[in-house]
C-alpha cells in the first residue's frame, strides 16, 4: 500500500501542509520539526507525488534554462552550463527543461510566452547571449517570472554568476607576452555576445599596456565554432607577416586554428603559439594540449541556479556571484622561434 503525504504527517505529529513545506525545503519551518518529518519519511520510505509538493502554494517546481539556437546549439560550453543547472536543480528536487529561442526570430516573443504557458516554470535560467536581449528582459519581468543570468553585460539589478572575462583575456595575452611574441591574432567570438566584447577588450588592454599598435589585419570575426577557427586561422596564415601566436575567443576556435596550422605543415608550438579560453576538455585532449583560461563553466551554471532558487524558496533575494578564473598553461605555448 502507498504511502501517503497524510499518513507522514499523522508519523511526525504534524499538519499535512508542514510535511510539504519540509518537501519543498522551505525556510519557515524549525530544525526540529524539519528532522522529526525526514525521520518519518526515511522511516516510512515515503516518495512524494508532485501534486503532494505542490501543496503549499501554486507552483510547477520547474526551473526552465533557455539559449539562443542561432549560437552553436552543440557548444560545449552550453552543455557544462546544463549540467550545472541540472545538478542544483537535483539538490532540490527541482526538474529542469532546456529550450532554443531564436534571438533575431521575428516569434520570439511568442515562443518564449508559450514555453511559459505551456510548462509553467517557477523561473528561468538565462545564458549568453539573451542573458541581455531587452525584450526578453521585458517579457520576463511584465509576466513575473524570475530569472538568473550567465554572464550578464549589465551587472545591475541582475543575480546570477558572472566572471571578469576581460581580465581573464589580458592575462592570456600577458603571458604571450611574456614568451616574447609581439604579433599576437585574435580570433574573435560572435559580436551579439559580451564574452566577445570583454576578450577583445582585454587583448587589446593588453597589446596596448606592452606599447604595441594594433594591427586590423591580426583580429579576425569568428563565431565561437571550430569551422570559424578554420577560417580565421586560414585568413591569418595567409598574410605576408603571419603571426607568431594566436589568441581564440574560445577553445573551439583554438582547435580549429590547430587544425589549419596541422594542415600546412606548421608545428605548434615551434612555429605557432595557439591558446584558447573556457579550458573545455577538449582543451586537455588536443595534441599538444591546449593553454586556455579556464572557465569553471558547470560551477557557473550550478550557481546561476542556486540564485535563482534562493529567491523561489524564499530564502532570500539572490545575488550575482563573481567566479574565479586561471590561466592553464600547457604545451600549445612557447617562446617564438
Amino acid at each position: 500500500m502507498r504511502v501517503r503525504l497524510e499518513d507522514v504527517a499523522r508519523r511526525a505529529g504534524v499538519s499535512p501542509k508542514t510535511v510539504s513545506r519540509v518537501l519543498n525545503d522551505e525556510a519557515n519551518v524549525s530544525d526540529a520539526t524539519r528532522k522529526r518529518v525526514t525521520a518519518a519519511m526515511e522511516a516510512m520510505d515515503y516518495r512524494p507525488l508532485s501534486s503532494a509538493r505542490s501543496l503549499a502554494g501554486n507552483r510547477s517546481f520547474l526551473v526552465a534554462m533557455l539559449y539562443d539556437n542561432n549560437d552553436n546549439p552543440a557548444s560545449t560550453y552550453l552543455a557544462e552550463i546544463q549540467d550545472g543547472v541540472l545538478e542544483a536543480c537535483d539538490a532540490h528536487r527541482y526538474n529542469m527543461m532546456v529550450r532554443p529561442l531564436r534571438m533575431r526570430g521575428e516569434d520570439f516573443v511568442r515562443r518564449l510566452d508559450a514555453v511559459i504557458s505551456d510548462h509553467h516554470p517557477d523561473g528561468i535560467v538565462l545564458t549568453p547571449p539573451i542573458t541581455d536581449y531587452a525584450p526578453l528582459l521585458k517579457r520576463l519581468r511584465e509576466r513575473q517570472v524570475p530569472f538568473a543570468s550567465v554572464s550578464p553585460v549589465s551587472r545591475e539589478n541582475n543575480i546570477g554568476v558572472a566572471m571578469d572575462e576581460q581580465l581573464a583575456a589580458r592575462t592570456m595575452v600577458e603571458h604571450l607576452l611574456s614568451l616574447g611574441h609581439r604579433r599576437i591574432a585574435h580570433v574573435s567570438g560572435i559580436a551579439d555576445h559580451g564574452a566577445s566584447r570583454w576578450r577583445l577588450a582585454g587583448y587589446r588592454e593588453a597589446m596596448a599596456a606592452a606599447g604595441l599598435v594594433e594591427d586590423p589585419a591580426l583580429v579576425v570575426q569568428g563565431a565561437f565554432t571550430f569551422a570559424s577557427g578554420v577560417a580565421a586561422a586560414r585568413q591569418l596564415f595567409a598574410l605576408k607577416k603571419r603571426p607568431t601566436a594566436v589568441f581564440a575567443a574560445n577553445d573551439d576556435m583554438a582547435s580549429g586554428v590547430m587544425w589549419v596550422a596541422n594542415e600546412r605543415g606548421m608545428k605548434v608550438p615551434q612555429d605557432i603559439s595557439v591558446c584558447g579560453f573556457d579550458d573545455i576538455p577538449l582543451a586537455s585532449q588536443l595534441w599538444p594540449a591546449l593553454t586556455t583560461i579556464r572557465q569553471p563553466s558547470r560551477e557557473m551554471g550550478k550557481v546561476a541556479a542556486l540564485q535563482l532558487l534562493e529567491v523561489l524558496r524564499g530564502r532570500g533575494p539572490g545575488r550575482l556571484v563573481e567566479m574565479p578564473f586561471s590561466l592553464e598553461v600547457r604545451d600549445s605555448t612557447a617562446s617564438p622561434a
